[in-house]
């Protein structure tokens, strides 16, 4: 194996959040009323650092690109950023990056989010980070981020890289029918059910991945505790989720996607590769946030 095949990282693109995760909430908030979570723990999340952190577990170069706060809050999560096993040369540390606060009310199999973003995803100058002597795969972790820096895929397929790209729900962009155009020579496209109905204006997941497989060369759909469906070269498999004691289901979407692509980067057959994304999305939902799973060893 020689020049770009013999590389085997990843950098991971996008925003790091400091995710307040309340859990054990008996019913979601409602204009007018108060409810009480059961806890809440203060987690680095995003899923540019979720899937990185993943990606480090898994053995595998990971490199972060993003840009962080030196603001209190920031500063009392760095410890977790630093013990993530992730590279960080790529992380920038300026005031206008934080604090990106996300607060997480996980309900049931379920979460939902309110958020604050701060300052622009990425460093202005990010070549250096595309030119990674390791890099051999490029996820970029929402779509806000390649709207924000449009020429990203563009430059990352110039650096030989491959690209997947999971669009992350928001509400201004999911619905912009220039979407898909925007996404051109992303390889893997890494949307849930909602987002891939959402873009695609259709209204079940096999017309979405019908779609979506016309655009993209891999495409997986995330379907929460049904599991997930993939498409490789127009050919299908679907595969449930394996039963599991969930606390938090945030980020568990990014651990799948940190499954998937270290299997298809090793060049694993499409069922094994789907066999990695839910597994590792599967220990995700066993400890609150997207990363304790990785610390708690929960199996």
């Amino acid at each position: 194996m020689t020049g770009q095949q013999s590389r085997r990282g990843i950098i991971s693109a996008g925003r790091i959040y400091c995710d307040l995760v309340f859990t054990g909430l008996r019913d979601m908030p409602r204009l007018g009323t108060e409810v009480f979570a059961e806890a809440m723990a203060p987690v680095l999340g995003g899923g540019a650092f979720i899937a990185a952190a993943h990606i480090a577990a898994r053995q595998r170069p990971s490199a972060l690109l993003s840009r962080f706060g030196i603001d209190s809050l920031s500063m009392a999560l760095e410890s977790q950023l630093v013990a993530s096993g992730v590279d960080l040369r790529f992380v920038e540390r300026q005031a206008d990056a934080g604090p990106q606060v996300t607060v997480v009310m996980a309900h049931a199999s379920d979460r939902a989010f309110l958020s604050r973003r701060a300052g622009r995803a990425l460093p202005r100058d990010y070549g250096a980070a595309l030119d990674w002597d390791q890099a051999r795969h490029l996820h970029i972790a929402e779509f806000a981020t390649l709207a924000e820096f449009s020429d990203l895929v563009q430059r990352a397929k110039a650096s030989g890289l491959t690209v997947s790209l999971d669009p992350s729900w928001d509400e201004t962009l999911i619905r912009r029918p220039e979407l898909l155009a925007a996404c051109g020579g992303v390889d893997v496209f890494l949307p849930n059910a909602e987002e891939a109905l959402a873009i695609t204006g259709t209204s079940s997941v096999e017309a979405a991945i019908g779609i979506l497989e016309g655009v993209f060369p891999v495409v997986a759909i995330k379907l929460g505790p049904e599991g997930a469906m993939l498409s490789v070269g127009g050919w299908r498999f679907a595969k449930p989720a394996p039963s599991v004691t969930v606390v938090d289901t945030t980020g568990a979407g990014d651990a799948f996607n940190a499954g998937l692509l270290d299997a298809w980067l090793d060049g694993l057959r499409a069922e094994q590769c789907l066999d990695a994304a839910i597994m590792a999305g599967s220990l995700s939902v066993q400890a609150v946030g997207g990363t304790a799973a990785l610390r708690s060893g929960a199996a």
